[in-house]
């Protein structure tokens, strides 16, 4: 099965007889073959034939997601994004160049949920490499929606971002706040330059005397330094539950345990208690940031 077929099997199952014609008549008039301005029209008229809402997968298709295509997850989207990617995919020439002016074009045109659709479907498309500086448009958003759409839950950047791509996409998310414990792969590519960067950021901020976004400490790993545990150490003093939990996850990743076991000494907020336990276990990676409790508030 193609990430196409799964794609069109979880499309299928949410649309009723009559939006299910509609789809069917437009893929293949896609897939015949149409002109980049119908072709932007369909995707267009896509919202006309679609329920409304999350798509909400199941855990089995999100399993069955991560199979086909590593790195896809399709949690967090909509029912007209995965219409709008299936008909994208519908193209019979998807590996020429007639593919990537339709998409152009597309992009040209798209309001923000086409936007969101197209940046989706680029993970998906043959030799996703030549679509990187559209990918990096989206990456640079200030849009939350659209940056998540090019950046979360996909495996694009973490694959076909070159290294200042990459960086710039990862310190974006903080700035835009999405969840970047969603970008895919960040562990993997953790280095001494984006932590650089992450510390630069936490001094802006601590400058103007904002509080420090709790997922920054997690572009640190290994890399951080002297710097980094300085930093860490003045989130653990002076950081709000949030962001104490975050620096001793940090800590963990950075291979501090038995700092990280003193913390759990003197650390009295719960929940903060329980994020170190997990650490202490190894449960450090990315993800283990996603569990900081909206509680801990800022």
């Amino acid at each position: 099965m193609t990430t196409l077929d799964l794609v069109r099997e979880m499309l299928a199952s949410r649309l009723d007889a009559r939006q299910l014609d509609w789809h069917e008549r437009a893929a293949r008039e896609i897939g015949a073959g149409v002109e980049p301005g119908r072709f932007c029209a369909l995707l267009s008229q896509a919202s006309r034939s679609t329920p409304r809402g999350a798509l909400n997968p199941d855990e089995r298709e999100r399993e069955r997601a991560a199979e086909r295509l590593p790195g896809w997850d399709p949690e967090r989207w909509t029912t007209l994004e995965c219409h709008r990617v299936a008909l994208c995919l519908s193209r019979s020439d998807l590996d020429q160049p007639s593919c990537e002016v339709a998409l152009a074009e597309a992009f040209r045109f798209a309001d923000v949920g086409e936007s969101c659709a197209l940046y989706r479907a680029l993970a998906h498309l043959p030799s996703p490499r030549r679509f990187a500086a559209r990918a990096g448009e989206g990456a640079r958003s200030n849009m939350r929606v659209v940056f998540e759409a090019a950046c979360c839950d996909t495996p694009y950047p973490v694959r076909w971002f070159d290294d200042t791509a990459w960086r710039q996409a990862v310190i974006k998310a903080l700035f835009v706040e999405a969840p970047l414990w969603r970008v895919h792969g960040l562990d993997e590519r953790l280095d001494a330059e984006l932590a650089r960067m992450a510390l630069d950021l936490a001094d802006e901020r601590r400058s103007a005397g904002r509080t420090v976004n709790p997922e920054l400490w997690m572009c640190l790993g290994a890399h951080g330094g002297a710097r980094g545990l300085a930093a860490l150490e003045h989130e653990l003093a002076a950081g709000p539950p949030a962001g104490r939990a975050a620096a001793c996850l940090a800590l963990a990743r950075a291979g501090e345990r038995e700092r990280l076991a003193a913390c759990l000494e003197s650390e009295t907020a719960a929940d903060v208690r329980a994020t170190i336990r997990a650490a202490l276990e190894g449960r450090r990676d990315q993800r283990a940031f996603a569990g900081l409790s909206p509680s801990l508030g800022t």
